[in-house]
C-alpha cells in the first residue's frame, strides 16, 4: 500500500510539474508589433447600398491605442457616403499581444463617419496576424486578418433599404490583398 501512494505522489508530482512546463509563456508578452500598411475590407450582410460598403483602408499604430489612418477609399460608397475625397472621417482603436511563439492577437474597432450626411458605419473585431518582434525590437505585424461585425446607423433610407433596424453583417479586412480571399468571410 505505501509502495502504491508513492507511486501516486510521484505521478501526480510529474503530471503537475509537466502542466506547468507546457502552459508557460503560452501567453505572455514578449514583443511589441507594429501594426499597418494596406487593408482590404470585405461586408457581408445588410440590404440595399448598405450592402456595398466594401473599402480599402492604409493605417497605422504601435502595438496599442489609436489607428493613424493615412489612406481610405470605398468601392462603392452609393447612397451611403459621398463620393467625394475626403468626405469621411475615420478613427479606431487596436491592442495587441504578441505570444512568445509570434502569434499576435487583439481587439479591432474602427468608426468610419461620413462629413455630408448622419451616416457612420462601425466595425468590431478581431485581429490575428504573425510578428518577428523579439523582447528586444519592435516587431512587424504579418498575415493580418480582422474578422468581426459591422453596423450601420444612418436615417437616410435610400441608403439603409428603408428597414426599421440598423443594416449589419459581417467582415474580414485583410492585411493586403492576397492575405485572404472571399472564401474566408465570416
Amino acid at each position: 500500500m505505501k509502495k502504491l501512494a508513492i507511486l501516486l505522489a510521484v505521478a501526480l508530482e510529474i503530471a503537475a510539474c509537466g502542466c506547468a512546463t507546457n502552459n508557460t509563456n503560452q501567453n505572455s508578452t514578449i514583443a511589441t508589433t507594429a501594426n499597418g500598411g494596406f487593408w482590404q475590407a470585405q461586408l457581408s450582410g445588410g440590404t440595399g447600398q448598405a450592402s456595398l460598403l466594401n473599402f480599402n483602408v492604409a493605417f497605422s499604430v504601435n502595438t496599442t491605442g489609436p489607428i493613424d489612418v493615412t489612406g481610405f477609399s470605398f468601392f462603392n460608397e452609393g447612397a451611403c457616403f459621398s463620393t467625394a475625397a475626403n468626405s469621411e472621417t475615420i478613427s479606431g482603436t487596436t491592442t495587441l499581444g504578441t505570444a512568445n511563439n509570434g502569434t499576435v492577437t487583439g481587439p479591432f474597432d474602427m468608426i468610419v463617419k461620413s462629413t455630408t450626411t448622419s451616416n457612420t458605419l462601425e466595425l468590431k473585431g478581431i485581429l490575428t496576424g504573425t510578428s518577428n518582434g523579439t523582447t528586444s525590437t519592435t516587431g512587424t505585424l504579418s498575415n493580418g486578418v480582422v474578422i468581426g461585425n459591422w453596423t450601420l446607423n444612418s436615417s437616410d433610407s435610400s441608403c439603409t433599404g428603408g428597414g426599421s433596424t440598423a443594416p449589419q453583417g459581417t467582415f474580414v479586412m485583410c492585411q493586403g490583398a492576397a492575405t485572404c480571399s472571399t472564401t474566408s468571410l465570416p
